[in-house]
Protein backbone atom coordinates (compact mmCIF):
# COMPACT_ATOMS: atom_id res chain seq x y z
CA UNK A 1 0.00 0.00 0.00
CA UNK A 2 2.76 2.75 0.80
CA UNK A 3 4.26 1.71 -2.72
CA UNK A 4 1.14 2.57 -4.06
CA UNK A 5 0.93 5.72 -2.34
CA UNK A 6 4.37 6.86 -3.31
CA UNK A 7 3.06 5.76 -7.18
CA UNK A 8 0.10 8.07 -6.85
CA UNK A 9 2.09 10.90 -4.75
CA UNK A 10 1.95 13.52 -7.77
CA UNK A 11 -1.78 13.17 -7.13
CA UNK A 12 -1.03 14.79 -3.55
CA UNK A 13 1.45 17.27 -5.36
CA UNK A 14 -1.57 18.34 -8.12
CA UNK A 15 -4.03 19.04 -5.17
CA UNK A 16 -2.24 21.06 -2.64
CA UNK A 17 -1.73 23.14 -5.81
CA UNK A 18 -4.85 23.17 -6.86
CA UNK A 19 -6.50 24.06 -3.30
CA UNK A 20 -3.81 26.89 -3.46
CA UNK A 21 -4.78 28.17 -7.07
CA UNK A 22 -8.91 28.12 -6.40
CA UNK A 23 -8.03 29.92 -2.71
CA UNK A 24 -9.62 27.59 -0.60
CA UNK A 25 -6.65 27.80 2.40
CA UNK A 26 -7.89 31.80 2.19
CA UNK A 27 -11.60 30.98 1.51
CA UNK A 28 -11.93 28.43 4.79
CA UNK A 29 -11.49 31.04 7.87
CA UNK A 30 -12.32 29.63 11.76
CA UNK A 31 -16.10 28.26 11.55
CA UNK A 32 -16.64 24.51 10.27
CA UNK A 33 -17.66 25.34 6.45
CA UNK A 34 -19.43 22.69 3.91
CA UNK A 35 -17.85 21.69 0.49
CA UNK A 36 -20.63 23.41 -1.07
CA UNK A 37 -20.17 26.84 0.94
CA UNK A 38 -16.39 26.80 0.01
CA UNK A 39 -17.49 26.11 -3.82
CA UNK A 40 -19.37 29.13 -3.37
CA UNK A 41 -16.79 31.27 -2.18
CA UNK A 42 -14.15 30.05 -4.83
CA UNK A 43 -16.54 29.51 -7.70
CA UNK A 44 -15.70 25.71 -8.15
CA UNK A 45 -17.92 22.63 -8.58
CA UNK A 46 -19.19 21.62 -5.09
CA UNK A 47 -18.88 17.78 -6.12
CA UNK A 48 -15.45 17.89 -7.48
CA UNK A 49 -14.05 20.44 -4.53
CA UNK A 50 -15.32 17.98 -1.99
CA UNK A 51 -13.47 15.07 -3.97
CA UNK A 52 -10.13 17.75 -3.60
CA UNK A 53 -10.79 18.22 -0.39
CA UNK A 54 -11.03 14.55 0.67
CA UNK A 55 -7.90 14.03 -0.66
CA UNK A 56 -6.05 16.58 1.27
CA UNK A 57 -7.56 15.47 4.63
CA UNK A 58 -6.11 12.16 3.87
CA UNK A 59 -2.48 13.79 3.71
CA UNK A 60 -3.53 15.75 7.41
CA UNK A 61 -4.43 19.06 5.04
CA UNK A 62 -8.01 19.87 6.32
CA UNK A 63 -9.84 17.82 8.45
CA UNK A 64 -13.57 16.84 7.98
CA UNK A 65 -15.82 17.06 11.25
CA UNK A 66 -18.60 14.82 12.06
CA UNK A 67 -20.98 16.97 10.43
CA UNK A 68 -19.27 16.58 6.89
CA UNK A 69 -17.79 20.14 7.42
CA UNK A 70 -14.28 21.43 6.59
CA UNK A 71 -12.04 22.90 9.30
CA UNK A 72 -8.58 23.84 9.09
CA UNK A 73 -5.17 21.78 10.24
CA UNK A 74 -1.63 22.86 10.95
CA UNK A 75 -0.40 22.28 7.11
CA UNK A 76 -3.72 23.78 5.31
CA UNK A 77 -3.38 27.45 7.63
CA UNK A 78 0.49 27.14 6.17
CA UNK A 79 -1.15 27.52 2.79
CA UNK A 80 -2.92 30.97 3.88
CA UNK A 81 -1.54 33.92 2.48
CA UNK A 82 -1.87 35.76 5.78
CA UNK A 83 0.16 33.32 7.83
CA UNK A 84 3.31 34.44 9.12
CA UNK A 85 5.34 30.98 8.25
CA UNK A 86 3.34 30.10 4.95
CA UNK A 87 4.14 27.48 2.60
CA UNK A 88 2.20 29.05 0.01
CA UNK A 89 4.54 30.11 -2.58
CA UNK A 90 6.85 27.58 -1.94
CA UNK A 91 4.26 24.83 -3.04
CA UNK A 92 3.47 26.67 -6.01
CA UNK A 93 6.78 26.62 -7.16
CA UNK A 94 7.68 23.03 -6.65
CA UNK A 95 4.45 22.36 -8.63
CA UNK A 96 5.04 24.88 -11.42
CA UNK A 97 4.25 23.64 -15.05
CA UNK A 98 8.12 23.05 -15.91
CA UNK A 99 8.26 20.71 -13.01
CA UNK A 100 5.96 18.30 -14.80
CA UNK A 101 7.72 18.10 -17.56
CA UNK A 102 11.23 17.53 -16.15
CA UNK A 103 10.26 15.25 -13.32
CA UNK A 104 9.59 12.62 -15.95
CA UNK A 105 12.81 12.48 -17.69
CA UNK A 106 14.83 12.30 -14.01
CA UNK A 107 16.09 8.74 -15.72
CA UNK A 108 17.68 10.39 -18.37
CA UNK A 109 19.21 12.92 -15.72
CA UNK A 110 20.30 10.25 -13.18
CA UNK A 111 21.59 8.34 -16.34
CA UNK A 112 24.04 11.47 -17.35
CA UNK A 113 24.32 12.81 -14.26
CA UNK A 114 23.63 16.34 -16.05
CA UNK A 115 20.31 18.77 -16.42
CA UNK A 116 17.87 18.04 -18.76
CA UNK A 117 16.56 21.81 -19.01
CA UNK A 118 18.23 22.74 -21.76
CA UNK A 119 17.02 19.91 -23.98
CA UNK A 120 13.23 20.71 -22.92
CA UNK A 121 13.65 24.18 -23.53
CA UNK A 122 16.38 25.11 -25.51
CA UNK A 123 17.79 27.54 -23.07
CA UNK A 124 19.38 27.37 -19.42
CA UNK A 125 16.93 26.82 -16.71
CA UNK A 126 17.08 31.04 -15.47
CA UNK A 127 17.19 32.43 -19.11
CA UNK A 128 13.61 30.43 -19.76
CA UNK A 129 12.11 31.60 -15.95
CA UNK A 130 12.72 34.71 -16.68
CA UNK A 131 12.18 35.16 -20.70
CA UNK A 132 9.35 32.57 -21.11
CA UNK A 133 7.77 32.04 -17.75
CA UNK A 134 7.30 35.09 -15.91
CA UNK A 135 4.12 34.31 -14.16
CA UNK A 136 6.52 31.08 -12.95
CA UNK A 137 9.41 33.61 -12.40
CA UNK A 138 6.75 35.49 -9.71
CA UNK A 139 6.17 32.58 -7.92
CA UNK A 140 10.03 31.68 -7.49
CA UNK A 141 10.88 35.48 -6.59
CA UNK A 142 7.72 35.35 -3.94
CA UNK A 143 8.81 31.90 -2.63
CA UNK A 144 12.38 32.54 -2.27
CA UNK A 145 11.59 36.08 -0.32
CA UNK A 146 8.93 33.90 2.07
CA UNK A 147 11.64 31.51 2.81
CA UNK A 148 14.47 34.11 3.38
CA UNK A 149 11.97 36.05 5.71
CA UNK A 150 11.69 33.12 7.77
CA UNK A 151 15.00 32.05 8.35
CA UNK A 152 16.60 36.22 8.54
CA UNK A 153 15.27 35.86 12.21
CA UNK A 154 16.96 32.36 12.86
CA UNK A 155 20.05 33.27 11.82
CA UNK A 156 20.43 36.90 13.55
CA UNK A 157 19.42 34.82 16.82
CA UNK A 158 22.69 32.37 15.97
CA UNK A 159 25.19 34.85 14.80
CA UNK A 160 28.13 36.10 17.03
CA UNK A 161 29.00 39.75 15.35
CA UNK A 162 32.04 40.13 18.14
CA UNK A 163 35.05 41.63 16.03
CA UNK A 164 32.64 42.42 13.35
CA UNK A 165 32.17 45.79 11.90
CA UNK A 166 31.16 44.81 7.88
CA UNK A 167 28.86 41.32 7.03
CA UNK A 168 28.35 40.86 3.31
CA UNK A 169 25.51 38.80 1.72
CA UNK A 170 26.83 37.39 -1.06
CA UNK A 171 23.84 36.82 -3.60
CA UNK A 172 21.78 37.10 -0.59
CA UNK A 173 18.36 37.95 -2.95
CA UNK A 174 16.52 41.50 -1.79
CA UNK A 175 18.42 40.81 1.61
CA UNK A 176 16.39 40.27 4.28
CA UNK A 177 18.86 37.81 6.35
CA UNK A 178 21.46 40.99 5.69
CA UNK A 179 18.42 43.83 7.05
CA UNK A 180 17.98 41.60 10.03
CA UNK A 181 21.40 42.18 10.94
CA UNK A 182 21.71 45.38 10.29
CA UNK A 183 18.10 45.93 12.60
CA UNK A 184 19.88 43.92 15.44
CA UNK A 185 23.39 45.61 15.41
CA UNK A 186 23.17 49.30 15.07
CA UNK A 187 27.11 49.76 14.37
CA UNK A 188 27.49 47.11 12.19
CA UNK A 189 27.49 47.94 8.00
CA UNK A 190 26.79 45.27 5.53
CA UNK A 191 26.79 45.07 1.59
CA UNK A 192 24.53 42.97 -0.59
CA UNK A 193 25.81 41.54 -3.82
CA UNK A 194 23.95 39.75 -6.30
CA UNK A 195 22.37 39.76 -9.93
CA UNK A 196 21.57 43.91 -11.07
CA UNK A 197 17.96 42.92 -11.57
CA UNK A 198 17.83 41.10 -8.40
CA UNK A 199 19.65 44.49 -6.64
CA UNK A 200 17.41 46.85 -7.99
CA UNK A 201 14.47 45.00 -6.25
CA UNK A 202 16.44 44.57 -2.79
CA UNK A 203 13.96 45.29 0.27
CA UNK A 204 13.09 48.68 0.62
CA UNK A 205 14.96 49.05 4.44
CA UNK A 206 18.35 48.81 2.07
CA UNK A 207 17.25 50.78 -0.85
CA UNK A 208 17.56 54.98 -1.04
CA UNK A 209 15.52 56.12 1.40
CA UNK A 210 15.53 52.88 3.41
CA UNK A 211 15.95 52.67 7.16
CA UNK A 212 19.09 51.08 6.72
CA UNK A 213 19.98 52.78 3.45
CA UNK A 214 23.06 54.83 5.23
CA UNK A 215 24.60 51.41 6.45
CA UNK A 216 24.48 49.34 3.35
CA UNK A 217 26.52 49.11 -0.17
CA UNK A 218 23.95 47.57 -2.68
CA UNK A 219 26.85 45.59 -5.40
CA UNK A 220 25.45 44.52 -8.93
CA UNK A 221 27.31 41.54 -9.82
CA UNK A 222 28.02 37.77 -10.21
CA UNK A 223 29.43 36.40 -7.30
CA UNK A 224 30.58 33.08 -9.82
CA UNK A 225 32.42 35.52 -11.62
CA UNK A 226 33.81 38.28 -8.73
CA UNK A 227 32.88 39.72 -5.37
CA UNK A 228 34.65 42.77 -5.44
CA UNK A 229 33.50 43.42 -1.49
CA UNK A 230 35.81 43.66 1.68
CA UNK A 231 34.19 42.49 4.78
CA UNK A 232 34.27 41.13 7.49
CA UNK A 233 31.95 38.52 7.57
CA UNK A 234 30.77 36.91 4.14
CA UNK A 235 27.29 35.63 4.28
CA UNK A 236 26.98 32.70 1.74
CA UNK A 237 23.32 31.59 2.27
CA UNK A 238 21.52 28.76 -0.36
CA UNK A 239 23.27 29.50 -3.29
CA UNK A 240 26.12 27.00 -3.20
CA UNK A 241 23.68 23.60 -4.75
CA UNK A 242 24.64 24.92 -8.87
CA UNK A 243 26.97 22.79 -10.36
CA UNK A 244 30.13 21.87 -9.20
CA UNK A 245 32.06 24.72 -10.81
CA UNK A 246 29.77 27.13 -10.02
CA UNK A 247 29.95 26.11 -6.41
CA UNK A 248 33.86 26.51 -6.32
CA UNK A 249 34.45 29.31 -8.24
CA UNK A 250 32.15 31.47 -5.57
CA UNK A 251 33.79 29.90 -2.88
CA UNK A 252 37.20 30.61 -4.08
CA UNK A 253 36.16 34.25 -5.11
CA UNK A 254 34.86 34.45 -1.63
CA UNK A 255 38.48 33.78 -0.13
CA UNK A 256 40.46 35.61 -3.28
CA UNK A 257 38.13 38.63 -1.32
CA UNK A 258 38.58 38.37 1.96
CA UNK A 259 41.35 39.82 4.29
CA UNK A 260 43.40 36.88 6.72
CA UNK A 261 41.19 36.41 9.66
CA UNK A 262 38.13 36.98 8.00
CA UNK A 263 35.16 34.22 7.99
CA UNK A 264 33.01 33.02 5.30
CA UNK A 265 29.56 31.66 6.80
CA UNK A 266 28.38 28.69 4.34
CA UNK A 267 24.19 28.12 5.17
CA UNK A 268 22.67 25.03 3.76
CA UNK A 269 20.29 22.60 3.76
CA UNK A 270 21.93 18.94 3.78
CA UNK A 271 20.97 15.81 2.67
CA UNK A 272 22.74 14.73 5.85
CA UNK A 273 20.15 12.29 8.17
CA UNK A 274 18.29 15.57 9.66
CA UNK A 275 15.08 16.52 10.39
CA UNK A 276 14.93 17.96 6.61
CA UNK A 277 16.05 15.02 5.00
CA UNK A 278 12.76 13.96 2.77
CA UNK A 279 12.36 17.47 1.60
CA UNK A 280 15.84 18.49 0.83
CA UNK A 281 16.75 14.67 -0.93
CA UNK A 282 13.79 15.51 -3.24
CA UNK A 283 14.90 18.90 -3.85
CA UNK A 284 18.15 17.92 -4.58
CA UNK A 285 17.01 15.52 -7.52
CA UNK A 286 14.89 18.99 -8.95
CA UNK A 287 18.17 20.50 -8.85
CA UNK A 288 19.45 17.82 -10.83
CA UNK A 289 16.93 18.05 -13.72
CA UNK A 290 16.68 22.04 -13.44
CA UNK A 291 20.31 23.39 -12.99
CA UNK A 292 22.45 19.80 -13.05
CA UNK A 293 23.50 21.00 -9.54
CA UNK A 294 22.89 19.21 -5.96
CA UNK A 295 22.13 19.41 -2.28
CA UNK A 296 25.24 18.54 0.23
CA UNK A 297 26.50 16.31 2.79
CA UNK A 298 27.90 17.96 5.54
CA UNK A 299 31.34 15.86 4.69
CA UNK A 300 31.08 17.21 1.18
CA UNK A 301 30.66 20.62 1.89
CA UNK A 302 33.20 20.85 4.20
CA UNK A 303 35.65 19.72 1.33
CA UNK A 304 34.19 21.89 -0.74
CA UNK A 305 35.30 24.96 1.24
CA UNK A 306 38.40 23.36 2.79
CA UNK A 307 39.38 22.82 -1.25
CA UNK A 308 38.71 26.83 -1.60
CA UNK A 309 41.59 27.48 1.20
CA UNK A 310 39.20 27.82 4.27
CA UNK A 311 39.65 26.47 8.12
CA UNK A 312 36.68 25.06 8.90
CA UNK A 313 35.30 24.98 12.65
CA UNK A 314 31.96 24.75 13.93
CA UNK A 315 29.16 23.38 12.29
CA UNK A 316 25.80 24.17 13.74
CA UNK A 317 22.02 23.83 13.01
CA UNK A 318 20.34 27.02 12.41
CA UNK A 319 16.70 25.58 12.94
CA UNK A 320 15.49 21.82 11.51
CA UNK A 321 16.63 22.48 7.72
CA UNK A 322 19.54 24.59 7.86
CA UNK A 323 23.03 24.35 8.73
CA UNK A 324 25.74 26.94 9.22
CA UNK A 325 29.52 26.24 8.58
CA UNK A 326 31.93 28.63 9.94
CA UNK A 327 35.12 28.97 7.62
CA UNK A 328 37.75 31.48 8.19
CA UNK A 329 40.24 32.57 5.86
CA UNK A 330 43.93 31.40 6.98
CA UNK A 331 46.08 34.40 8.39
Amino acid sequence: MRLRELAFSAASAAAVRAAVRLGVPDALGDTPTTAGELAAAVDADPQALRRLLRALTCQGVFAEDGEGRFVHTEMSRMLREDTPRSMRYVSLWTTEPWTWEAWPRLDEAVRSGGHVFGELHGKDFFSYLHEDAPESAEVFNRAMTHSSRQSAQDIAELLDLRGVSVVADIGGGQGHVLAGLLERNPDLRGALLDLPDVIAHADPRLRDGGALASRVDLVPGDCRREIPVQADLYIIKNILEWDDRSTRATLHNAVAAARPGARVLVIENLVDETASMPFTSAMDLLLLLNVGGRKHTQDSLVALMEEAGLKVGDVRPVNPYLHAFDGVVPE
